[in-house]
């Protein structure tokens, strides 16, 4: 119940950067190249929406598995090599994420002492770079439960995209589509 109602909320809310982002872009195309006029602060919001939608939805497609990877190697090792070796990517990834999380909080550090804003928004830039500390910490959570995961057996590895797998799927759902068409069709003509 709860785990569905975080999936939902992170859902709502990456659909909700993704809408505002396209939408702030097209009114400013339709207001520059139609009316001749711009809004000033468009292109820094634009960069800032897309800026969280990737960071958040960084640790979404972890959780997911909606990142792309190639595990060829990793798939052919034997059972407990291959949780090994996961786990070992796993630790890899909390290192870089760790990193990042450490640079991310001096920068912001530094931006609030400075006291500096946006360039089109009067708004302390520490404030809407806080998506940095968010994100990473957001990464760190989903990889420590995906390593929980692989320890404890519940989990093979990382939930990579498989585009050919998902490919071969639609093209066999569309051939079932027209076999049973197809059959409708045939059945329709036999009852006239």
């Amino acid at each position: 119940m709860v785990r569905n109602f975080i999936t939902q909320l992170e859902e709502g809310f990456l659909s909700l950067l993704l809408v505002s982002m396209t939408l702030l872009v097209f009114v400013e195309v339709v207001a520059r190249f139609g009316f001749g006029a711009g809004i000033h602060w468009a292109q820094e919001v634009t960069l800032l929406l897309s800026a969280w939608f990737v960071l958040f939805g960084a640790s979404y497609g972890v959780k997911v598995g909606a990142h792309i990877g190639v595990d060829v190697f990793v798939k052919a090792l034997p059972h407990r090599m291959h949780r090994a070796v996961t786990v070992l990517a796993i630790l890899f990834c909390l290192a870089y994420c760790g990193m990042f999380l450490y640079g991310s909080w001096i920068y912001l550090s530094k931006m609030k002492m400075i006291g500096i804003e946006l360039e089109d928004v009067p708004i302390p830039k520490w404030t809407v770079m806080t998506i940095l500390v968010i994100g990473f910490v957001l990464l760190i959570v989903r990889f420590l439960q995906l390593g929980w995961k692989v320890v404890v057996g519940e989990a093979e590895g990382f939930h990579f995209a498989d585009e050919a797998e998902e490919s071969m799927e639609l093209a066999n759902e569309l051939k079932q589509t027209e076999f049973s068409n197809a059959d409708d069709a045939a059945n329709g003509e036999k009852k006239s």
